[in-house]
């Protein structure tokens, strides 16, 4: 693992090569990442010092030579865990990543595979993961290397930390939070009200507010700015510019936008645009 060096920087890339996984390498001091969630997997790989995260509301620690990881759209916060901040590199495998590595090997699953804690300290697979992490950020890579190693590795991750879950249902009222969910996602710019959201899906808002964040982990609104970001990301990586996005997605301005997308991602939609457009 690396020494601590230099200020704050991160770059964003992702791998065409393999069905949209996108890479986050960043060295935070200072940053402090809001609460947020992916709606995929997220694998952190420390290299030097500490970052503290609070998931599924416990506050968790992980040093050099740890892999942190998390499922999807679980509610989990980032910031120093020593007064040198933190150098890390982190996977963002889209949804069904999982389940299609998999699929290929035979073993189907009709849920995505969860892990089962969220911080290994585990020097030999990190140093592993580091490793594949530059190759993949280097787009001249042989892609038949790239391919076959991150297959290699992901499956050596699932069988040491992961597990598949029996289907459940989602909070006490699944087929509302859906419906809400449907309702939010198809308009974005102009949103329900929560009374709306609430009358829609026959309960008292207060009721629904509550079956909501029990389901979701997020309150309605902070769920809808996730979804407004990842519309976000995936107008960006089309080449629509920052100011497009944010007067297409309902955000105050493009500023505002800024702010949400790198407290989210680690990065400015600029970057984020420049780097998918390489």
């Amino acid at each position: 693992m690396q020494p601590l060096a230099g200020g704050e920087r991160a770059r964003f890339s992702a791998s065409d090569d393999l069905h949209g996984l996108e890479l986050l390498s960043a060295r935070f001091i200072d940053h402090r990442f809001a609460p947020h969630v992916h709606d995929g997997h997220v694998i952190a790989v420390l290299e030097a010092g500490a970052e503290r995260y609070r998931y599924r509301g416990v506050e968790h620690l992980a040093g050099a030579g740890s892999i942190a990881l998390l499922n999807p759209d679980e509610v989990h916060t980032g910031s120093k865990g020593i007064e040198q901040g933190w150098q890390y590199r982190v996977f963002y495998p889209p949804p069904g990543t999982f389940e299609a590595l998999l699929a290929e090997l035979e073993l189907p699953a009709s849920a995505p595979p969860m892990f089962q804690d969220t911080v290994h300290h585990d020097p030999a697979l990190a140093a592993r993961l580091s490793a594949l992490h530059r190759l993949l950020e280097e787009p001249q890579a042989d892609a038949l290397q790239r391919q076959t190693l991150w297959r290699e590795a992901m499956l050596e991750l699932l069988r040491r930390y992961a597990r598949l879950p029996a289907p459940c249902a989602v909070g006490q009222e699944p087929r509302a939070v859906a419906l809400a969910k449907e309702l939010l996602a198809s308009q974005l710019s102009e949103p329900p009200s929560l009374e709306e959201l609430a009358a829609a899906v026959n309960l008292s808002p207060f009721h629904f507010a509550r079956v909501f964040r029990r389901a979701t982990g997020l309150p309605p609104h902070a769920w809808l700015k996730q979804r407004r970001l990842e519309q976000a990301r995936a107008l960006l990586k089309g080449g629509c510019s920052a100011a497009g996005v944010a007067a297409q997605l309902g955000f105050a301005d493009q500023s505002h936008l800024s702010r949400q997308f790198k407290q989210a991602y680690g990065v400015g939609p600029g970057e984020y645009r420049r780097a998918c457009r390489q």
